[in-house]
């Protein structure tokens, strides 16, 4: 009932709108101050909104990392809005945002990134990133996203970077993550396959553990880590990433 209210108040002020141009000038000052009103109202309760969602948010984020986790991390493009939001027929290389930037051999450019909001009550992050190949005629396709540098602070090889991530496919597709750690004049990788994902009404969570106890780097060179999404056959077909969320603790002494 409230929802039916609330859905014609507002297509009544749209009336309002479209019939602005044309009404007396008193009543518009009129309507002027009852949409102030309605306008401070309104920023009040998305202001609350806004401090229990982020604070439940918050809370999720922490539920389920093991013990000892010393940083944890959500790229920017899914925590807030980015502008532009998405970019067509982009080159290789080409950047969305501070931190992610995608890599192809598609002669024809033919494919789309963006950010878009996620509207699920599962998920945690406040906007996804839709990946869209429907033309896609290239050989390789993946995503690289920058890890912060506090990510590098204190990082030894006793640590283990943990990738908690949720997508989901238009069409079945395999898809890889692949650390890469770049100390001095070196780069190391470690690479982990997130699944072979199949079409469903439900987005599929996956987590995977990069140990860099296998990796020998250099802890007093550290420069560099970057995640690369790969994206194995991608022509036609719509990835959507509905969170990534980066975390790193101590492995267990043996």
């Amino acid at each position: 009932m409230r929802s039916r209210v609330r859905t014609r108040a507002q297509q009544e002020w749209q009336r309002l709108v479209d019939s602005a141009e044309a009404m007396p000038l008193r009543q518009l000052r009129s309507l002027q101050d009852e949409a102030h009103g309605l306008r401070r109202t309104a920023d009040r309760f998305l202001a609350r909104a806004k401090f229990r969602l982020d604070g439940a948010q918050r809370s999720a984020d922490l539920l389920g990392l093991p013990g000892g986790t010393d940083w944890r991390w959500r790229p920017s493009f899914l925590s807030t809005r980015i502008s532009p939001t998405g970019i067509a027929a982009p080159g290789t290389g080409m950047r969305l945002g501070d931190e992610a930037a995608v890599w192809h051999d598609c002669p024809a450019r033919a494919l789309i990134l963006r950010q878009i909001p996620n509207r699920s009550s599962a998920d945690l992050a406040p906007f996804g990133l839709q990946l869209e190949t429907l033309g896609f005629a290239g050989s390789y396709l993946s995503v690289s996203i920058d890890l912060p540098d506090t990510a590098l602070q204190g990082l030894t090889r006793s640590h283990i970077i943990r990738l908690d991530i949720t997508m989901t496919v238009e069409r079945p597709m395999s898809i890889y993550g692949r650390l890469n750690i770049g100390h001095g004049p070196n780069t190391d990788e470690l690479l982990r396959h997130l699944g072979d994902l199949r079409p469903g009404p439900v987005a599929a969570t996956t987590t995977v553990e990069f140990d860099l106890h296998y990796v020998e780097m250099n802890e007093k060179r550290l420069e560099k880590l970057w995640l690369d999404l790969i994206f194995e056959s991608p022509q036609m077909n719509s990835v959507r990433i509905r969170d990534v969320f980066l975390s790193r603790h101590l492995r267990a002494d043996m």
